[in-house]
């Protein structure tokens, strides 16, 4: 009988140990079991960095870090004043040109066309007294009653008097028909060069007060009001929250043959356990050597990460840049 009970608790005994084999074999392999790997990325949105095209100093901002603004709305006023300056030199040299113009188009005044035309009256009036002296002189030559040496001087006064006549009417017509063609037209190119000069600079003062180029948030001010800017440099900075997407930096090995157009179903924690609907739009490897995973320790082999975007299906309320999304699942449909 002693017998028996022995071997029943040897039984027992071995039965326990199996057991408990069992239960350390399951809680060994549940422990060294793998988690499953969690793709994690984070939202992103457009952001535009309004700057001007004149360096001056911040005058003003119309806009606060947090503010929505609309497209069109003046942000930031600059104050330049060499721009200011350059307009105003501009606007001489235009007023400049413009009276040239108009002396070359309006030709000379009253009283030069008439001085000209009492000289050319005066010239007429000794051309015709030469004229009748030449004719008595000549008919006296044509009698042998001077000699020819007075015939010859009495010519070229005549010849003289002639040319002078016709020099004052040629001042006369210059002085009634105004300047040559080429003058005036140089005059209008030099009025229209002017006016270019003008529309130039008042472009440089639209860009003193600088518009959002997108409805959303300023989402950061760099310089403080009273300093100096830069031409170029960027001066606030808006946020498009109506294009909004998601980036993902995952391994190749975890692609698992996603493509342009499949689908992702993320969660963003920062907004509850809601899941949301995405379209991938965007697959590029990472340029950056520190991309690579070295697997060859596994006898796996070296991995790359890609950059993967998604857009959201539908408008995500409260959704902002930087929050967290977790990818849950990813189908083709």
């Amino acid at each position: 009988m002693e017998k028996k009970r022995k071997s029943y608790n040897l039984l027992i005994g071995i039965i326990a140990l199996l057991f408990i084999v069992a239960a350390v074999a399951l809680t060994g392999y549940i422990v060294s079991k793998p988690a499953p790997e969690i793709i994690q990325g984070q939202a992103e949105a457009t952001e535009y960095r309004v700057s001007g095209k004149v360096p001056g100093r911040i005058e003003r901002f119309y806009a606060s870090e947090g503010d929505f603004v609309h497209k069109g709305d003046t942000l930031v006023e600059i104050d330049s004043p060499e721009v200011k300056a350059k307009l105003a030199q501009a606007m001489a040299v235009r007023s400049a040109a413009e009276a040239q113009k108009s002396k070359a188009l309006t030709g000379a005044r009253q009283e030069q066309i008439a001085g000209a035309y009492e000289l050319w009256q005066q010239a007429l009036a000794g051309q015709e007294v030469m004229e009748k002296s030449f004719s008595r002189v000549r008919r006296l030559y044509e009698q042998k009653v001077i000699s020819a040496q007075k015939y010859d001087e009495a010519e070229a006064q005549y010849k003289a008097a002639k040319a002078t006549c016709a020099a004052a009417k040629s001042q006369y017509d210059m002085a009634v028909n105004g300047a040559r063609k080429e003058d005036k037209e140089t005059a209008t190119a030099l009025v229209d060069q002017a006016a270019a000069a003008v529309a130039e600079v008042e472009s440089y003062l639209g860009e003193l007060y600088l518009t959002s180029p997108a409805d959303g948030i300023i989402s950061a001010r760099f310089p403080n009001p009273g300093e100096l800017v830069g031409q170029g440099s960027p001066i606030i900075a808006v946020t498009d929250l109506d294009d909004v997407w998601f980036t993902f930096n995952i391994r190749e090995d975890l692609l698992h043959g996603l493509r342009i157009g499949d689908r992702l179903t993320v969660t963003v924690p920062a907004l509850g356990d809601r899941q949301y609907r995405t379209r991938i739009t965007y697959i590029s490897v990472l340029e950056s050597y520190a991309t690579w995973r070295a697997t060859l320790d596994t006898g796996s082999f070296d991995a790359r990460t890609f950059e993967v975007r998604s857009v959201p299906e539908e408008r995500i309320d409260g959704l902002l840049p930087g929050m967290t999304a977790i990818v849950i699942q990813a189908s083709d449909k």
